[in-house]
Formats: structure tokens, sequence, C-alpha cells
């Protein structure tokens, strides 16, 4: 059967050259980089480490002892959101963010309000903005992080970050982006950005799981999270992941433009392929400010959850927002605060796409997601289309 993945914003296939520039440190040079005071192997090791720093750095035009390795983005969030407030609790209590963050924020968000801490939750537009004018309003003087994601998991919209990083400015409030789905695929640089803390990971761009960076700008005052020895600058304790950080850094150094523009390219065709062949569908979030590799429909008449399995059945791997697919039994919660009905949000599939996709795969799909809607609407107890 032929097996189209289209599951990129969940993870990606590695890069053979990631894969390549990792072996050695698995199976020949194992030293530990905290071992670098006691031989040659350790010293190695932590020459590797830094050297991969610096690629990560660079690309985000910040200095190398800015960059904190982690195990992903999760934790990137974890410790951006809880060390600033665990660090800033005697200057105030508020955190504002969104309420189409990724579940590592609102998630970590929610548990800190148990702990004392009021978190606000940023209204967002029908295309998934966020409401500038509300987090202006909502910033007082017991404000100490705005975490603003620069683009969404589900539908791929872009933020305005320079926005959002002028107004945290102006009102001296720290600010973090969860930059996970957009790193290397959207321009981001701290000198552009007014910007504190930036979480990024290596599996959403062909690099290994496991291993991520926390951008942490010098002089934000934060506190570790996990105990233990002086690890990252005494800022993240454990054996440093080293295989990881130089398949992350890999990653990051083969990342293109010219790739970037051959994803949009598939982007695009599948979007003008889909939408005029498909009665009763829409895109979902913006149509210009979106991931190059993100595509976000919602088919009425039809259940998310059956299209994803009818798509599988046809080799084709795809993700819903239906509550179906979720284990908190609940809709996407991105497309509900984007105002989106029941049935749209069930009724919601995300394509997203790579460089290892080609164009014979974007019109297979096509001509998949075509025929399995029509043949799911012959049958939905949702409603047919009149006439």
């Amino acid at each position: 059967m032929k097996r189209v993945y289209l599951d990129n914003a969940a993870t990606t296939r590695v890069d053979p050259q990631v894969f390549e520039a990792m072996k050695p440190y698995f199976l020949e040079k194992y030293g530990v980089a905290s071992s670098e005071f006691g031989h040659t192997p350790g010293m190695e090791a932590k020459d590797t480490l830094e050297d991969s720093r610096v690629v990560i750095a660079k690309r985000l035009s910040a200095q190398p002892e800015e960059i904190v390795f982690t195990s992903g983005g999760t934790e990137s969030n974890n410790l951006a959101i809880k060390g600033v407030a665990y660090a800033l609790k005697n200057k105030g209590n508020r955190i504002i963010t969104s309420g189409i963050e990724h579940h590592s924020i609102i998630n970590t968000c929610r548990a800190l309000e148990k702990k004392g801490f009021e978190v606000i939750y940023l209204d967002v537009d029908r295309e998934g903005f966020v409401n500038l004018e509300q987090l202006k309003d909502m910033i007082n003087n017991k404000t100490i992080l705005v975490s603003i994601q620069q683009a969404n998991q589900e539908v791929g919209t872009i933020q305005e970050l320079n926005k959002v990083g002028d107004i945290c400015k102006r009102k001296e409030v720290i600010f973090h982006t969860d930059a996970a789905q957009s790193f290397t695929k959207v321009p981001l640089s701290v000198k552009n950005i007014n910007v504190d803390l930036i979480s990024i990971t290596a599996h959403k761009i062909h690099g290994p799981k496991g291993i991520g960076a926390l951008y942490i700008k010098k002089g934000t005052k934060i506190e570790k999270m996990m105990e233990g020895g002086f690890n990252e600058f005494n800022l993240r304790a454990g054996t440093e992941n080293i295989p990881g950080a130089v398949g992350f850094a890999k990653a990051v150094e083969i990342a293109s433009k010219e790739q970037i523009e051959y994803v949009r390219k598939l982007r695009d065709k599948l979007i003008k392929g889909i939408l005029p062949k498909v009665s009763d569908c829409q895109l979902n979030g913006s149509p210009e400010k979106r991931l190059p590799d993100n595509v976000n429909i919602s088919f009425h008449f039809a259940e998310g959850e059956s299209i994803l399995l009818h798509l599988d059945m046809k080799g084709i791997a795809v993700t819903t927002g239906s509550a179906c697919f979720s284990r908190s039994l609940e809709p996407s919660h991105v497309l509900m605060a984007m105002g989106f009905t029941h049935e749209l949000a069930h009724g919601s599939v995300r394509y997203s796409l790579s460089k290892f996709n080609t164009e014979e795969e974007i019109d297979y799909t096509i001509e998949a997601t075509a025929e399995v809607v029509e043949s799911l609407r012959k049958i939905s107890p949702l409603g047919k289309k009149e006439g």
C-alpha cells in the first residue's frame, strides 16, 4: 500500500544527514560533557555540545550562553513559565497567554493557577490572531509574564510577534514565545523582535526526538525546575544528550529557504486542490499568515475521525480536531477558542507537510480526500447538502 505521511506537525522523519551526524556519538564518542575536567573523551563531548549550541544560537541571532538544552518543547515551555513565575512571585502573580496555545502551555498555566497564580487567557479572532488591545488592557503592575506562541500547532496561524514584543517591552513584562512549530520555517531573530524566552525543539524539523532548547535572554530572572548537578549554566540538571544536540544542530544547519518554498508550494497545491473539489468545506486559520507546512480544513456533514480512519486505510496519515481523538474527550480547544461550532471542530482535518513529500502524494491525497468525504456524507447522520 502507498504510504503518505502528512502529520509532520506532530513529528518528522529524521533526515539521513542528521542520523549520520549523530551515529558517532552513540558508538565511538560517547563521553559525558560534565566530565570535561577529567579526561579527553569528556573534553571532546563538552566541545561537541558547545559547537552544537553555537549553531542553534546563530539561527536565532543569539549568544551561545543564552541557549539551554532541554528534552524538548514541553520541557522548554515548563521551564520558561514556571521558572519565571517562581523567580518573580514576590513581584506579582499574573500570567497572560492565549486560549489556543499548545497543551504544554495551557496545562502548565492551569497548574500554576492551583498554586495561587492568576492566568489570563486572551481571546483570538476567527483566524486565530490574538487580541492585542485586550493584551494591552490585561497587563497590570502584577503581570510577570506574557506567553504567546509564534505559530499555532493546529491551524498554522502566525502571530504578529513584533507587536506583542513591543507591547511587552513598553509594559516592562517578560515575553516568552513557543516556537516549536515555527523554528527554521518562519523568520525569528532576537535582534528583530523583543523576546526574552523562546522554546524550540528538534523533532519538528527532521531532527531527533528528546532534544529541545530554551533561549533565555541575558538578565532574565528564572529558576531551575530540576535539581541535580550544575549542567546547562545551572538551569537544567542531568547528563547532557550529546547525540541529540548534534542531531538538533545538524537539522538546523541543513534547514533552508529552498526547502521551505518547496513545502509551501505543496501546501498551496493541496489547498487549491481540495477546496474546489470538495463542496462545503473551509480552510481554517489565516489564508496568508500561516505556516508553510500547514493545511487545516473543516468538512461539513462529515466527522474528522471518520475521515482520518478512511484516509489511513488508503495509506494517508493525517490528524483531526475531533473529540474522539482527544484524551480529554473535548473537541479541539484551538478551534473552539476561535469561535467554531462543535460540528466544524469535529469535522476538521489537519494535513502537515514536509520536504520529503512529493507532488504525486499531494495529487493522491486530493483525490482520496474527495472520495472519502463524498462517501461519508452519503451515510452521515449530520445531515446532507440539499439538492
